[in-house]
């Protein structure tokens, strides 16, 4: 129960229904008739999403992170979330089926000769260009995707039609070099560098289901990583 309501308020703050702070523990317990340990149950997920933050005897604050909020990317949400949540359109450049190669499973940890799904996508916010995706899902994991979910969110598809969910991820982020690939499906010139990011996905027991390596086009883009010290 604590995980549907954790998702529950994750969807109103990135939809801006709580402006300044969370409704008290006692209104939460109200609102979705459960005790105050479930509550802080929820609470302890989103504290960790870094999306709030508890000030002693006052509440949970949600996190002000400043200006041009929907240019920032929330690594700590694991599935790289911008904190306003705008919708993307995407271009399918490619979709179709592959065998891993030693040289992917050395660079994403998959098996080398796993069956792989392939999804090249150039993707756009308030129709300009934002990222370029190249995502890869394991085959024994997920063993079908239809066509028409490749423009919107295809993780939200797996949890919903396999229940696969990401449990842990691996993120790396660096500087590349457009690959002429690359350059040819977004027309911005070879060798020019953007913010790079690559990441693999588990469910639980370890089990890697998708990875994949994204070019942020937009120079302007951010990134943001909630650490607790629990020392």
């Amino acid at each position: 129960m604590y995980t549907f309501i954790a998702n529950d308020l994750i969807y109103k703050i990135n939809h801006h229904q709580f402006k300044v702070k969370l409704p008290t523990e006692y209104e939460l317990m109200k609102k979705y008739n459960v005790s105050r340990n479930t509550i802080r149950k929820a609470i302890d997920i989103i504290s960790q999403k870094g999306l709030v933050r508890r000030v002693q005897g006052s509440g949970y604050y949600i996190n002000n992170i400043g200006a041009d909020t929907d240019r920032i990317v929330n690594l700590t949400m694991g599935v790289s979330e911008g904190f306003n949540h705008q919708k993307l359109t995407s271009r399918v450049v490619t979709f179709d089926r592959m065998i891993a190669d030693r040289a992917m499973a050395n660079e994403f940890g998959c098996e080398d000769g796993d069956e792989l799904y392939r999804i090249i996508r150039y993707r756009y916010r308030k129709n300009q260009p934002y990222i370029l995706e190249y995502a890869y899902y394991e085959r024994n994991e997920v063993p079908f995707l239809p066509v028409d979910v490749l423009h919107e969110s295809i993780l939200e598809f797996i949890k919903a039609e396999y229940d696969v969910t990401v449990d842990s991820s691996d993120q790396y982020v660096g500087i590349e070099p457009l690959s002429p690939e690359a350059a040819s499906i977004t027309g911005f010139p070879q060798g020019d560098r953007y913010i790079t990011l690559y990441q693999s996905h588990y469910r639980k027991n370890n089990v890697l289901f998708n990875f994949s390596k994204t070019y942020y086009l937009d120079r302007g883009t951010r990134f943001y990583f909630h650490a607790i010290n629990q020392s």
